[in-house]
């Protein structure tokens, strides 16, 4: 069943902010006069970004120790623990997938981060080519054939029991050596990130102050608007069949859609977008975040209240979608309370996106090729 604890938090957060809203006052001006950015960039660096990273590693650390573990003495209960470990490894994810910068931003033939553990609808035939032929690269341009949601795939299978998932691996032992090579190649890339977060990047991320393309501020502010479009558009719109060229829902293109998860991970992914909103520790610690760089801005209090109600409308709109079944059993029916959430997500857009970026005075800097 779907938890809705995090989103009902966020949800009491809004409204205690709302009530005593009217009380603040707009400083009005150039936000570069006497807002410390730096202050802003500490906060996200060592609250929400670096401690994201590390209990990533840590959760995907586990992930890859449990599919060794599982090709050593493969059982029903292993294949249930590896289960779990994936989802916590994969709702760790969520709070990390928006700092797609930096250490984890493209370098060379390398995406982001989020494209080469991230990607999802997963290939089957790739998946299974790959098994069949013995032979894989990790570092090729299949990026559906590798990261979380292959793993997704090989352990919750598609259709099928325990006994069948368990027999397909006893049948080719490739299975487990796939298996295994895209848990650990999933650990090797967070643990890099991590690493450099705890290396010179932090201290370059928090000095980089300014709100050129290249700064600090933009590339997380860019990443921000970009994770928040990714709810919208390819979390729901993709499988609801609202991006171009589609001419129906396609359900099965839903994210995490071999475990069910795709509403948890939905929840848990716009959870993160609000902490990073308010520049919130996922453990509750508030620190300066956009919200108080907005404050300083000339017409920028007025935006703080419009943003913080439709936040509030898209939190209701995702609470009236049921837990159960599944997103894609959803979207394979009655639709209506899907649809009524992707139009609040439209809403939500200008706020985050054309608003926030015009009064910050901050370029746009990717296209989400949609028109937003």
């Amino acid at each position: 069943m779907l938890n809705r604890s995090s989103l009902s938090i966020l949800l009491l957060s809004l409204s205690a902010l709302f009530i005593g809203f009217a009380c603040d006052s707009n400083s009005g001006g150039d936000p570069s006069d006497d807002f410390d950015r730096q202050a802003m960039l500490r906060n996200y660096a060592d609250n929400l970004i670096e401690p994201a990273y590390d209990d990533l590693k840590s959760k995907t650390g586990s992930l890859y120790t449990a599919t060794q573990a599982f090709q050593v003495a493969p059982s029903a209960d292993m294949l249930n623990t590896l289960r779990n470990l994936w989802l916590s490894a994969y709702t760790s994810w969520q709070y990390a997938n928006a700092y797609n910068f930096g250490p984890a931003g493209e370098e060379g033939l390398r995406k982001g981060l989020i494209e080469e553990i991230g990607t999802f609808p997963a290939s089957e035939p790739k998946i299974e080519n790959a098994i069949a032929a013995g032979t894989w690269n990790l570092e090729d341009f299949n990026r559906d054939a590798r990261g979380y949601l292959a793993i997704e795939y090989l352990i919750f299978g598609k259709g099928q029991s325990d006994d069948e998932i368990l027999a397909a691996f006893a049948s080719n032992p490739n299975r487990y050596d796939y298996l295994i090579a895209l848990a650990e190649d999933i650990d090797d890339r967070v643990n890099e990130v991590l690493s450099a977060w705890n290396g010179a990047y932090r201290d370059e991320f928090v000095q980089n102050d300014g709100t050129d393309a290249g700064s600090s501020t933009s590339l997380l502010y860019n990443e921000f608007v970009r994770s928040y479009e990714a709810i919208k558009n390819f979390k729901l719109g993709l499988p609801l069949g609202k991006r171009p060229g589609q001419t129906q829902p396609e359900p099965q293109l839903v994210e995490a859609y071999y475990s069910g998860a795709s509403l948890e991970m939905l929840e848990h992914h716009l959870t993160a977008i609000g902490y990073i909103w308010y520049g919130r520790a996922k453990n509750g610690q508030d620190g300066i975040g956009f919200r108080e760089y907005l404050e300083k801005v000339e017409g920028g209090t007025a935006l703080i209240a419009e943003t913080e109600t439709q936040l509030t409308a898209v939190v209701v709109a995702l609470d009236a979608v049921p837990g159960a079944p599944p997103l894609a059993e959803q979207i394979a029916g009655d639709k209506t309370q899907l649809e009524a959430l992707y139009t609040e997500f439209q809403k939500m857009t200008r706020y985050f996106k054309s608003d926030m970026s015009s009064l910050l005075g901050i370029a746009i800097t990717f296209s989400s090729g949609d028109g937003d």
